[in-house]
């Protein structure tokens, strides 16, 4: 036999039930969205932390660099080697890569270009026969 239920009990299931459903959905949906915020922060904080390691460490080779600058003879090597100043008689010859050389550099970087494309094309049909064969069988 079923087992009758009161109207009133019916009504308030219905009345009860959208709500009751609204404010489960609502608090999961806040719980995920705080889930988020925290998980985001907390990777945030791993990237902040990274670099402030690394800016430390590159305020260290800085000092270090202000401490050999104020030496006279480390500072007239810089200024030759970085910025072409030269000793009295002395010559400075600058010499750049010729227009075919260049050339040659971007043939190759655009011949390694296409072989991984290639590559990369080759392993993507090489996967599709795999498939359709291991269907077959």
């Amino acid at each position: 036999m079923a087992k009758i239920v009161p109207k009133a009990s019916k009504r308030r299931l219905v009345f009860l039930g959208p709500i009751a459903l609204f404010i489960i959905i609502y608090f999961l949906f806040t719980v995920g969205i705080y889930g988020f915020k925290l998980f985001s922060l907390s990777q945030k904080e791993i990237e902040l932390k990274e670099k402030l390691v690394s800016l430390q460490a590159e305020e260290q080779d800085l000092k270090i660099e202000i401490q050999k600058l104020k030496d006279p003879d480390y500072l007239a090597r810089y200024a030759r080697e970085n910025y072409l100043y030269s000793k009295d008689g002395e010559y400075i010859i600058k010499i750049e890569k010729n227009k075919e050389e260049k050339e040659e550099e971007k043939n190759y970087d655009k011949y390694y270009e296409y072989v991984i494309y290639g590559a990369g094309i080759i392993l993507v049909l090489v996967f599709i026969y795999i498939l359709i064969r291991s269907r077959k069988k």
